[in-house]
């Protein structure tokens, strides 16, 4: 699978919105948007008008990761305001099926994410209702934190999973990604990189993305 970049809106200039995505929109694939509510996860981000405002000023790919404890109750307001995608937990629907379904009705592509404490058994019989599958190298709520390498094993879990089932599953990870940590991410299986502070939090941001991608193509 060819290497995405996604980067993170958490990390971006909250003041300076349009401009950190017109910066980076046309060297990235995706742009990942963390919905947090205060409650499945102790902060607080954005929702839909910042989506719906950030739709009108870019046509990239919307991937909603939802840290919510309703997720599905945002499905129908978040399709309005433009997104792609919506990544919901497993440990919020450990049984995914109805929220996969109720996606599809609103015309969004639909994904799984694992927490860091979470097995891939959790979410393997259910990978095949799902367009992408994130699985998270930090713990969620917060940017900033240093990668996890004890979630490589279960990459390689879901790489071998998704490619002996014939499925068209993204891997994604999540969380302290850099050029050495997308390495060895992409090598256990990952195809899809989400990177908040190692593009908006430096200089020059298009050189960061064209380092991850370099790196986890295995060409720096």
């Amino acid at each position: 699978m060819p290497v995405k970049i996604a980067p993170s809106l958490l990390a971006a200039d909250f003041a300076r919105l349009a401009e950190e995505v017109a910066r980076v929109e046309a060297h990235v694939d995706l742009l990942h948007l963390d919905v947090m509510d205060g409650h499945f996860v102790p902060n607080l981000t954005f929702g839909m008008p910042v989506i719906e405002s950030l739709r009108a000023v870019t046509d990239l790919y919307f991937d909603c990761h939802l840290m919510v404890t309703n997720p599905v109750s945002l499905f129908e307001p978040l399709a309005a305001a433009g997104a792609n995608l919506v990544t919901v937990h497993i440990e919020v629907h450990p049984d995914p099926t109805a929220p996969a379904a109720r996606a599809r009705e609103h015309g969004l592509e639909f994904g799984l994410v694992l927490d860091p404490g979470t097995p891939f058994a959790a979410v393997e019989p259910f990978v095949e209702l799902c367009d992408l599958l994130l699985v998270m190298s930090v713990h969620p709520g917060f940017g900033g934190q240093a990668f996890i390498p004890e979630v490589l094993p279960k990459l390689e879990a879901a790489r071998k999973f998704v490619d002996s089932a014939g499925v068209r599953t993204d891997i994604q990870v999540d969380g302290g990604i850099t050029p050495e940590t997308a390495r060895r991410a992409r090598d256990a299986g990952a195809d899809v990189f989400v990177a908040g502070t190692a593009i908006f939090r430096v200089p020059d941001p298009v050189a960061a993305i064209q380092r991850l991608r370099a790196a986890a193509d295995g060409t720096e």
